[in-house]
């Protein structure tokens, strides 16, 4: 008996739920009188459903049925524990009557039971909010936040403040929340980020800044380090960020964790002094031994870029005191890695640099550690041009670690190392494969250098211009920056109309970026855009140029033009989402 007394309940309760599909789906369509019949049936059935009883007020609002909607909620009121929403409902039903007298009676009684049972709040304000009655909403939780301080709506009134515009009381409200409810701080640094700007003069940065100023005057508390360091960051003012964060550890000396994570963000913004301070900072105060080399790793990657030939020896003589002092075993890997990296990338000197990495290999190391190495005694093959040795230690990696991380990225160098090589063939079957790859930069890297092969071999069956574009890709990766931009220069110089024009004007264009040569770059970037507007690699072009502007020439307004075009001709680009907070950032808007 019970079994069927429970398949009896199971059906009624799928029935139920059919016909409540079917009654919204009514609704929807703007079928009331249907809805009305469906709603109906429903609260016939379960008289105590509120969901049920909104849903039939609301059509009979749509029916213009007023009085029937105002004798369902009359039926409620004062019978139901939700009575204070129901208010709100009435005096809405007399609004849309435009009975200003009656709604307001309404909506005051419904405040007035929030004095009585302050733990109504939350649902009359949410039905307040419901009808964008954000004034009585308010006062709904400010009331009952006074007659039991343990309320907290502070997260309501933020929101309501927000979309009201009172940014200072909204702030305020975000901050008071937070206080008490540390474990949504980062909900409420994403609601925050809504109204802030890259722009430290914003107008609602300037608020916020004062607002965590005087919390931490009055009632200091790390968390407002915390969100003041975060307001920093957003600004891109990371010597204050940094400031905050040395407060924070100061205070509680625990993990450099945060500290950590400033840096790197540093690093790949290429605010290179303040990073390199930051890592000192971490070297100095660190007291275990894998963030200190994590740290000594980033500096020398930093010190290298920047640096002259002249200086490449004091580099070395770096490199070398850190062996010294630390030794050459696996947490020093990386450190290792890098190092045979710079002797054959910068001081030319690939026999020491591999030689240094057969012996790194003689270490006792896991199998991913191993073919950290045999990556990059592959590059340094390569390189060297010793393409098929190069190919040997990818293809270890690829049968050693198959399916993972590395073993794709082995598989790209293989198709790239074919691809210098000028086996355009074999090169792109094996891009086939990784345009599926589970590693979203591997898959983009594969597919656009799938693309460029099969554009150029269908354009010209010798791929005279192909060959000498992956010369010219070779060089780059050579770091042979001249050469590689003037077999580039070849190409521009004797086609006109060739597919692989735009991608030697990017490709070129990107060398002098590293060359500095920003107004070469330019020309390039513009040249693009002027002449090749159907090429796929225009949007490209747009952003770059939007980026030179924005951040080595100073011309911020060009830059806006140009991230403006991006987000009104080129919706569906990779580059829309930063093109449009950058837009916004240079329009001093908030950022979204």
């Amino acid at each position: 008996m019970r079994i069927i007394a429970l398949l009896l309940f199971l059906m009624c309760f799928s029935l139920n739920g059919q016909n409540e599909i079917l009654a919204k789906e009514y609704f929807n369509k703007g079928e009331f009188d249907k809805a009305l019949i469906s709603f109906k049936k429903l609260y016939q059935k379960n008289k105590n459903n509120r969901n049920y009883l909104i849903q039939l007020v609301k059509t009979h609002q749509q029916l213009e049925q007023f009085k029937e909607a105002e004798s369902l909620l009359l039926s409620k009121v004062g019978t139901s524990r939700n009575s204070g929403a129901l208010l709100v409902e009435l005096g809405y039903n007399y609004q849309l009557q435009k009975d200003t007298l009656n709604s307001k009676v309404n909506y005051d009684k419904a405040i007035s039971l929030v004095n009585v049972a302050p733990n109504s709040a939350y649902i009359v304000g949410r039905a307040f909010e419901n009808y964008s009655l954000l004034s009585e909403a308010i006062n709904t939780y400010e009331t009952a936040m006074a007659l039991k301080p343990d309320l907290n709506f502070n997260m309501q009134l933020a929101r309501i403040y927000g979309e009201q515009g009172n940014i200072e009381k909204m702030f305020n409200s975000y901050i008071n929340f937070g206080e008490k409810n540390e474990a949504y701080i980062n909900t409420i640094k994403r609601s925050i980020s809504e109204f802030i700007s890259e722009n430290r003069d914003n107008e609602n940065n300037i608020k916020l800044r004062k607002i965590l100023l005087k919390k931490i005057q009055t009632q200091p508390n790390l968390l407002w380090n915390d969100m003041l360091s975060w307001l920093f960051i957003q600004q891109k003012d990371y010597n204050k960020a940094f400031i905050q964060e040395k407060a924070i550890y100061k205070r509680e000396l625990e993990s450099l964790e945060r500290i950590q994570e400033l840096a790197i963000i540093t690093k790949t913004q290429n605010q290179n002094e303040i990073a390199k301070a930051i890592f000192q900072f971490i070297i100095d105060n660190s007291q275990e031994i894998d963030d200190q080399l994590g740290a000594h790793y980033y500096l020398l990657e930093i010190e290298t870029n920047e640096a002259s030939k002249k200086e490449y020896e004091a580099i070395q003589e770096k490199y070398l005191a850190l062996f010294e002092e630390q030794g050459k075993f696996q947490a020093t890997l990386d450190l290792q890695i890098a190092y045979a990296h710079f002797l054959a990338f910068y001081l030319n000197d690939t026999n020491a640099a591999i030689a240094f990495l057969k012996e790194t290999l003689k270490l006792e190391l896991p199998k991913f550690k191993v073919a950290k190495v045999k990556l990059e005694l592959g590059d340094i093959l390569v390189l060297e041009e010793k393409f098929n040795e190069a190919l040997i230690y990818y293809t270890q990696i690829q049968r050693s670690l198959k399916n993972s991380t590395i073993s794709q990225e082995a598989r790209f160098k293989v198709a790239k190392t074919s691809y210098y090589k000028g086996d355009f063939k074999w090169a792109e079957s094996q891009l086939k494969v990784l345009k599926a790859s589970t590693t979203q930069l591997t898959a983009n890297d594969a597919l656009d250098l799938k693309l460029l092969i099969a554009d150029n071999r269908q354009e010209d069956s010798l791929q005279v211009n192909l060959k000498k574009y992956a010369k010219a890709d070779l060089l780059a990766f050579q770091n042979r920056k001249e050469k590689a931009i003037n077999i580039l220069n070849e190409i521009l110089e004797t086609n006109k109309t060739a597919v692989i024009i735009p991608q030697a004007l990017i490709k070129q264009a990107q060398l002098f970026e590293k060359k500095r040569d920003y107004e070469s770059a330019k020309k390039n970037y513009e040249r693009l855009i002027e002449e090749y507007k159907e090429s796929i690699l225009i949007d490209d072009a747009i952003y770059y140029l939007a980026e030179i502007y924005s951040n080595y020439l100073a011309q911020p307004e060009k830059a806006k033009s140009l991230y403006e075009k991006i987000i009104f001709d080129h919706a569906d680009s990779i580059y829309f989402v930063a093109s449009r907070k950058k837009f916004r950032a240079l329009r001093g808007d908030a950022i979204n």
